[in-house]
């Protein structure tokens, strides 16, 4: 029993070595166990973190794709507007080269002194149908005199017209007392801006208005076709755009067109020919329309007008104190359509076809004789015409119809061959013939 207990201890010890030894196994193998869960969590943590990484890296691509989408977007855009812009240059510079290209039907000057509020009128107007044509009618404003309103106006449109300004320190001497002093500066101012114009700047033809007027709609087509005219027929000494008896009571075609003895001014065309045989002779100390009327200037030769005004002066307030204002020149019809006058045969008012022209229109119209005439005109049909004997008759005639009375070196205003031509109760047309108009005209037995 003793040896029993003995031998069973001796196998307690390698019992005790195996436990050992398994524990140590054990232990071993949880310790390598736990270094590799340790080795997967971690690398489970690195793997998450490439992940992360890796989704940041995608996150910034995208967004710098969205980015590079959008500077696409802009340089697309403004590769567009880039574009717009070279086209938009083109133009211009081919314009400007066709502008270069293109010689002016005239220069249009403005005459100014010392209304800046008129002024502005008047330049709007003109930009209102100028700007469409600029190329071809040049737009200038002439000062006289240093009025510093009239000036920050006139330079207010730098872009859109040329500034030019006329200072004069001789002093004037009238030739008659009472005369006004502005109309002999007017008429020096005159003188210097067509020089200006016309040998200065080399147009070949001007446009004259005053910084009272307003245009009508046709006003350059109508210019453009008469300088065709003009160029033609030296019989032709100016054109102009004013009809003295315009009133709205005395015009009905706006078509209608007619030669005249009287230099009616208020917007009017010459040209340089023309200007270099009045320049040298241009009054100092006078009125220069009524200069410019006198046969020893305008040598025979006739002015064109329309029946209908292609000008509306509206300035009450000026050198001539508003004289005729009221009664003439407020009243005044101007037109208010657009003719076609390229599409017009105007060869009529050639010197060589006028005179029968007007003539034939002239024969078809009933003569008229009496005390109370204007009543006798309305009460016949269709045209009438009236002989005068002399300047007091046909005053006094002039006078009952409410017309212009007044004539100049021996002719009345508006006058061709001594006939006065309105209407009265349109459409019928009125002729006031003169003495000897019908035997001028070749009209016999009448």
């Amino acid at each position: 029993m003793a040896k029993l207990s003995c031998d069973f201890r001796f196998l307690l010890i390698p019992a005790a070595f195996v436990f050992i030894y398994v524990q140590m196994r054990l232990f071993a193998t949880q310790s390598e166990y736990a270094d590799r869960m340790t080795e997967a969590v971690d690398a489970e943590r690195h793997c998450t973190s490439q992940t992360r990484l890796l989704i940041d890296q995608i996150s910034m691509q995208q967004e710098q794709i969205v980015a590079l989408e959008e500077g696409k977007k802009r340089k697309d855009q403004e590769c567009a507007q880039l574009k717009a812009l070279v086209h938009d240059l083109e133009k211009k510079a081919l314009q400007r080269i066709i502008n270069k290209t293109q010689v002016p039907v005239a220069a249009v000057v403005i005459m100014a002194c010392n209304r800046a509020d008129y002024l502005e009128r008047t330049v709007a107007s003109v930009l209102k149908y100028q700007s469409s044509v600029a190329s071809k009618y040049p737009l200038f404003i002439s000062q006289d005199g240093s009025d510093p309103n009239v000036k920050t106006k006139a330079l207010s449109y730098y872009n859109q017209l040329t500034y030019m300004q006329h200072i004069d320190y001789d002093p004037v001497h009238t030739e008659r007392p009472g005369e006004l002093i502005a109309y002999y500066k007017i008429a020096r101012h005159y003188k210097w801006a067509l020089d200006e114009l016309f040998y200065k700047h080399n147009f070949d033809r001007v446009i004259i208005l005053e910084d009272d007027m307003e245009i009508a709609p046709d006003f350059f087509d109508y210019f453009e076709a008469a300088a065709a005219l003009l160029d033609k027929d030296r019989s032709i000494m100016a054109v102009s755009s004013w009809n003295d008896n315009g009133q709205k009571q005395f015009v009905h075609d706006p078509y209608a067109l007619y030669r005249s003895d009287f230099f009616p001014g208020l917007g009017w065309m010459l040209t340089r020919s023309t200007w270099n045989e009045l320049s040298p002779k241009w009054p100092k100390f006078t009125y220069w329309d009524d200069w410019l009327r006198l046969n020893e200037n305008h040598k025979g030769r006739q002015f064109l007008r329309p029946e209908m005004c292609r000008t509306y002066n509206f300035g009450e307030h000026g050198s001539s104190m508003g004289q005729f204002f009221q009664k003439y020149l407020e009243p005044i019809k101007m037109n208010d359509i657009k003719v076609d006058w390229k599409s017009r045969d105007l060869s009529y008012l050639m010197e060589d076809k006028y005179a029968k022209y007007f003539a034939d229109i002239l024969k078809m119209a009933k003569p008229v004789r009496g005390a109370d005439l204007a009543l006798m005109a309305s009460n016949i049909e269709g045209d009438v015409r009236i002989q005068y004997k002399d300047q007091s008759d046909f005053e006094n005639i002039a006078r009952q119809f409410g017309v212009f009375e007044e004539w100049k070196d021996g002719v009345p205003r508006t006058a061709y061959k001594g006939v006065v031509v309105f209407r009265y109760h349109p459409p019928r047309r009125v002729f006031l013939v003169g003495p000897d108009s019908l035997q001028q005209l070749g009209i016999e037995n009448a």
